[in-house]
């Protein structure tokens, strides 16, 4: 911008230094001014008009700028012309001088070069924001651009977290705790010949705390801390991602003892040669193999820990997995039960909970059972939501209610209270699902069900129904084949009872699909297929089995959706007179509990198992897993 700016500048000096007369005369006035003797020069612009400069009679000497000017027609009819007007008065020696010259349009000039200028201001502005953030955030200078974007912390500016901050990650604190141990009591490995691991990788899914637990690594040691994303050390120049890379490094070299955190590392650590199809990653992978010349320096003897995050350590080089290089991988999953409650007990006593709740235990233990499957970002935002819906409301303090509404907006979405939808449609809904409901309160593998709603929520969802999933690593076939049959019980209440199939099931088939897929690839639970893994790879062109086995795969998976499908529409034709009762009393109440369930289909027939938290931790037993299993086959 600055060139351009500049350019104008001297255009329009130059162009004002050549200005043209203003004032235009005729031939007449051209005489007159000769027999005065005041003409001092004639100059012939671009052979369209002669420019008159005068001659100033109180400096004896010509002025700056042309005052008048003549339009001409031809250059040597007005030479000829300008020398018989003299004539009359002077001697040939004494003839006013006349200049030809021809002159460049500067506007046209400015036009011609424009493209250039424009190009190098987009130069310069690139420069400028590459340049931003760098050198430990101080950005704004070109020449800084080879300069890490990582931002310092320290325990006097922001670097305040704490493992007391940390809940639902015991064993993930755990392995990070050496790393703490290195840095304030490294003497003491020392002295057996132990060396302090280079590096430390943290994998899991998004919102399980890795980027908190690396910080409160750092606060736990009290050293500094260096954090940056995998994509800082992305540019569009050639050669500045391995440039801040070493820089980086330097930086934490100076500040020793220290850690150095990079945070979604896959963006420049994917793995080399596989997948690209295009040679566009020749600076990524320049950038990777700094990375791991600069952590092959790195040891014991630096004091500097590299902590990296990634959500798909699968797709990772091998070389930076190595021993050496990140020496130990943390997997940071969800939190389980117990993990939820206590992230539970740490967000509660920040909002205003009402005085019973916050000084029970079971609050953080029922919310937990609220919430399966939740990350530690998403409780953080189900007691924001609580809190905010709550002063919607206008209460004094945050209750259960708030918290349910929270949750319910989470997994479903903002509640529609606008979008109207007609009769047919909404008693479709109902029955849909209804069938859900009941193939799940019947079935014996299927979890508690919390709540039934056709409450619009969402950009697309009509209603749902709410489950307490297990707290379990492991499931038999048995609990699967429930699980396939409660999924198809929507489907079925639609072909049994509305008369027609909808669009409402998609879902529902696309989850059953992968399921019976599952069981037949991957898990060996097929009646015909031997007891093989099979697992799709993206990165292959062929598939790892023959087309004949590909047949069988798809038999198999046929017959079990079919017969899951089947034997869902019989249980829901056996209780038709329940379903319809049910589904009357959804179109009245809107949302249905599991205390509305039992008041029509009475206790569940195995058992209201899993109700409690102290059930869910306990788990299941062995009838649970195994049923069709006698004692005696157990034994033996």
């Amino acid at each position: 911008m600055a060139a351009v700016i500049g350019a104008f500048g001297l255009i329009f000096l130059f162009s004002n230094m050549g200005a043209e007369a203003k004032e235009e005369v005729d031939l007449k006035k051209l005489q007159e001014l000769v027999d005065e003797g005041t003409v001092g020069k004639i100059v012939i612009l671009n052979g369209q008009n002669a420019q008159i400069y005068m001659i100033d009679s109180s400096k004896n000497q010509l002025e700056m700028g042309a005052r008048y000017f003549v339009t001409i027609a031809n250059v040597p009819t007005f030479e000829k012309m300008f020398e018989n007007m003299q004539r009359k008065r002077f001697s040939e020696d004494a003839f006013v001088p006349v200049f030809v010259k021809d002159t460049v349009d500067m506007w046209d000039a400015f036009i011609s070069i424009l493209p250039v200028l424009l190009i190098g201001g987009f130069v310069l502005m690139a420069l400028s924001r590459a340049s931003s953030g760098g050198g430990m955030g101080r950005g704004g200078d070109i020449f800084k651009v080879g300069k890490s974007k990582a931002k310092l912390f320290t325990k006097e500016e922001g670097l305040s977290q704490k493992f007391s901050d940390v809940a639902g990650m015991d064993e993930a604190k755990e392995e990070v705790l050496e790393f703490v141990a290195f840095l304030t009591k490294g003497d003491n490995f020392k002295r057996l010949g132990a060396k302090m691991p280079s590096g430390c990788l943290l994998s899991g899914p998004p919102g399980t705390g890795k980027t908190l637990l690396a910080r409160a690594v750092a606060g736990e040691a009290g050293v500094p801390f260096f954090s940056c994303s995998g994509s800082d050390f992305l540019e569009l120049f050639v050669g500045v991602g391995p440039s801040r890379v070493r820089d980086l490094f330097a930086q934490a070299r100076a500040q020793a003892p220290c850690i150095v955190f990079i945070d979604e590392i896959d963006a420049i650590g994917r793995a080399r040669g596989k997948g690209n199809f295009y040679a566009g990653n020749d600076e990524r992978e320049n950038t990777l193999n700094q990375l791991l010349v600069e952590m092959d320096g790195f040891g014991g003897a630096t004091n500097v820990i590299v902590l990296a995050s990634t959500n798909r350590a699968d797709v990772l080089d091998p070389a930076l997995l190595r021993p050496g290089r990140f020496d130990r991988q943390v997997v940071v999953g969800l939190p389980d039960l117990k993990g939820r409650k206590d992230i539970f007990s740490l967000y509660l006593p920040k909002l205003k909970i009402a005085k019973a709740a916050s000084q029970s235990q079971q609050f953080a233990e029922q919310l937990a059972l609220l919430t399966p499957q939740f990350s530690g970002a998403d409780i953080r935002n189900v007691c924001n939501e609580a809190a905010l819906i709550a002063a919607r409301g206008r209460n004094a303090t945050v209750d259960l209610q708030h918290f349910e509404a929270a949750v319910d907006r989470v997994i479903g979405g903002l509640e529609k209270k606008s979008k109207k939808i007609n009769q047919e449609e909404r008693e479709t809904v109902a029955r849909h699902e209804c069938g859900h409901a009941i193939a799940g309160w019947l079935l014996r593998h299927t979890p508690p069900l919390l709540k039934v709603s056709i409450v619009p929520r969402g950009s697309a969802a009509l209603g749902f129904a709410q489950y307490l999933p297990r707290e379990q690593g492991l499931h038999s076939k048995h609990q699967l084949l429930d699980m396939m049959a409660m999924t198809l019980g929507g489907r079925a209440a639609e072909e049994l009872f509305v008369g027609q199939i909808t669009t409402g099931a998609s879902d529902d088939l696309k989850k059953v699909t992968e399921m019976a897929y599952g069981m037949v690839m991957q898990w060996g639970m097929s009646n015909t297929i031997p007891p093989m893994g099979y697992r799709k790879d993206e990165n292959k062109f062929y598939s790892p089995f023959s087309e004949k086995a590909a047949h069988m795969m798809d038999d198999e998976v046929h017959q079990i959706v079919s017969h899951q499908y089947q034997r869902v529409k019989d249980l829901l034709l056996a209780h038709k007179d329940q379903h319809a009762e049910l589904t009357a009393l959804l179109l009245t109440k809107d949302t249905l509990s599991g205390e509305d369930l039992r008041s029509v289909l009475g206790e569940r027939p195995h058992g209201s198992r899993m109700s409690t938290y102290e059930e869910m931790i306990q788990g299941f037993s062995d009838e649970d897993l195994f049923p069709e299993i006698s004692p005696e086959a157990k034994t033996a």
